[in-house]
């Protein structure tokens, strides 16, 4: 391990030790501070900061779409591509207070191979069980990095369950992508029984407690993991929020978990599920909502100030959805996002 520094983040007033070799965004996590992120690639720019003391800083290969050079020269950062090389003071841009204190540990772990199922043509049902440790604690919502055996790469998946009491058990709803390297392998060499390594949980799409606003979930693909997470531990729970369930497929053949979303409407009084098809077709026998899942969205909702927002899937889709909902009146500081990206992260 390299040289120390302290890395202060205000306005929150929280200090801590980053080592050189690691980034800013991993050591917090390890040290149980959950610092608003999303694909930890330098891609989504939701861990964009701003250095406010310190300038010996580097960074590892990041998108400028994230960071442009004229705000990386401002002095905007990273921090999950951030490496310090002196004590440092950090603004943070993008956060929650309530969220920050409540990380838990990352944990390496082993699991076990239970079952590879299709759920559509493109999306499959993986079920792991825990070897060592039996379980680890995660929040619903979170995600853990999958090592690709054979590598050194890992890939990132949100859990669909909301937690791994219940023999280990830890499952994921990934897509299949036809070069994806985790999905590749996935679809093509792993088999029940074989084993992966595990390291978690990462992520602050979870569900903000003590609140009693409406939720609104827009997902499409793969994102349905967590959403689906957040449900389960809602009827769990018992939380009778009004929430509804905006989920967008191009086809039929696309949707998958429709029983169990709508045994969640009998369970959760409040709660709607509605899916919707960009492109049905004519033997779908489809006469439920058609069009892009933001137009859907538009069309059901016409005032959303006392509403928190949950968007998880593709980044087009997240993009398009993030100032929609703005417009709507989801104030900014209550939109949460998980924006899939297909490096790094092929959730």
């Amino acid at each position: 391990m390299g040289e120390k520094h302290r890395v202060r983040f205000e306005p929150v007033g929280i200090e801590i030790e980053v080592d050189e070799e690691q980034t800013v965004l991993r050591s917090a996590s390890e040290q149980g501070l959950m610092l608003m992120h999303g694909c930890k690639e330098g891609q989504c720019a939701a861990c964009k900061s701003f250095v406010l003391d310190g300038d010996d800083i580097e960074l590892d290969r990041y998108s400028t779409f994230a960071l442009p050079d004229y705000e990386k020269e401002e002095g905007f950062t990273l921090l999950c591509r951030a490496h310090v090389y002196e004590d440092v003071t950090i603004e943070l841009l993008n956060f929650d207070e309530e969220m920050i204190r409540s990380g838990l540990p990352i944990q390496n772990a082993v699991a076990e191979v239970v079952s590879i199922d299709h759920v559509t043509h493109d999306l499959r049902h993986l079920v792991l069980r825990l070897i060592e440790p039996a379980d680890i604690t995660f929040f619903p919502g979170q995600y853990v990095d999958i090592a690709v055996p054979g590598t050194e790469h890992t890939r990132s998946f949100s859990m669909a369950n909301t937690s791994s009491r219940e023999g280990g058990r830890l499952e994921f709803v990934i897509k299949v992508y036809p070069d994806g390297l985790f999905s590749s392998f996935l679809d093509g060499r792993l088999a029940v029984g074989d084993r992966l390594d595990l390291t978690g949980p990462f992520g602050v799409f979870t569900l903000r407690e003590g609140h009693d606003e409406d939720v609104v979930f827009v997902g499409g693909g793969a994102g349905l993991a967590p959403i689906l997470a957040l449900l389960r531990s809602m009827a769990e729970r018992g939380i009778d929020r009004r929430a509804v369930f905006y989920y967008g497929a191009r086809r039929r053949r696309d949707l998958c978990f429709v029983a169990e979303l709508e045994a969640l409407e009998e369970k959760l009084p409040n709660f709607r599920f509605v899916p919707a098809l960009s492109e049905p077709e004519d033997g779908d026998g489809w006469d439920g909502e058609v069009g892009l899942i933001t137009d859907v969205v538009k069309r059901h909702e016409a005032d959303l100030r006392r509403a928190h927002a949950y968007l998880c899937g593709p980044p087009p889709m997240v993009e398009a959805a993030m100032p929609l909902l703005g417009q709507l009146g989801v104030p900014e500081k209550h939109i949460y996002y998980d924006k899939f990206t297909t490096t790094g992260g092929e959730d």
